[in-house]
């Protein structure tokens, strides 16, 4: 994988040359430890402006990037990089905390993210993946290879958010998933034991077996799990107001 980025960086590097400004890795694979086999790779790539032009010549990159299977890198231009923390403050918190810079400047390093915006962006996030869950799920509750293999591709991403819903509650607990998830425990008072199955079918850990699993259950238990991660967030507000 380190030669994979490697090579994207040294392509985008050829087709951009002096518009490049920064490429940043971020997210799971960006700490030691925090990935998996189904991570995805997470890459920022800073130019100077991103018009037509850009585009047209990053295509070639960015189709041989999708053809390994990688989702497409976040471009931005450097004056979106600098002033878009406030419409999006969940990924540049998770941008700050976890970042590689692969080539030219820390364009992430001196952004300020306004707490005033950071638990209505976290609500709206965590809806908007609740929404899409039992949408996709209502596609194959009767598949259950599918649906099992749903949670498992989400289920990182509600770890990343229920960190976030802690670090807006004053629980920030660090990183790691498993700690996450118990602090998650903590604080929603519910047992998280669904979050801890599927991270354990996703690292093939503590011989965990997709074939010991029940997927529908299994759903039920984790829509409940996040249902509750929601209605935390959303009560955050509340206390927000009372020491205002």
């Amino acid at each position: 994988m380190s030669d994979e980025i490697q090579e994207l960086v040294t392509k985008l590097e050829r087709a951009f040359n002096d518009r490049l400004v920064s490429v940043i890795l971020y997210g799971s694979m960006a700490l030691e430890g925090q990935h998996d086999r189904y991570s995805h790779v997470d890459v920022l790539c800073v130019l100077k402006q991103v018009t037509p032009r850009e585009l047209g010549d990053g295509e070639p990159v960015l189709r041989w990037w999708r053809e390994r299977g990688h989702g497409s890198p976040l471009m931005m231009s450097e004056e979106e990089a600098h002033n878009s923390a406030d419409c999006f403050p969940v990924e540049f918190s998770d941008m700050k905390e976890r970042r590689k810079v692969l080539y030219g400047i820390d364009v992430i390093a001196n952004l300020q993210v306004d707490p005033r915006h950071y638990r209505v962006h976290l609500e709206h996030e965590l809806r908007s993946k609740l929404f899409r869950l039992r949408q996709q799920a209502a596609g194959v509750l009767s598949d259950n290879a599918a649906l099992l293999k749903l949670c498992m591709d989400s289920v990182t991403t509600f770890c990343l958010l229920g960190r976030h819903a802690l670090a807006v509650a004053k629980r920030d607990i660090g990183h790691d998933r498993r700690v996450v998830v118990a602090g998650l425990g903590k604080a929603l008072a519910c047992d998280m034991a669904p979050f801890t199955t599927l991270l354990n079918l996703r690292e093939n850990k503590h011989g965990a077996e997709t074939a010991s699993v029940e997927p529908a259950a299994l759903f039920a238990d984790y829509l409940e799990c996040v249902r509750k991660l929601v209605e935390f967030v959303d009560g955050l507000e509340d206390k927000k107001a009372q020491s205002l």
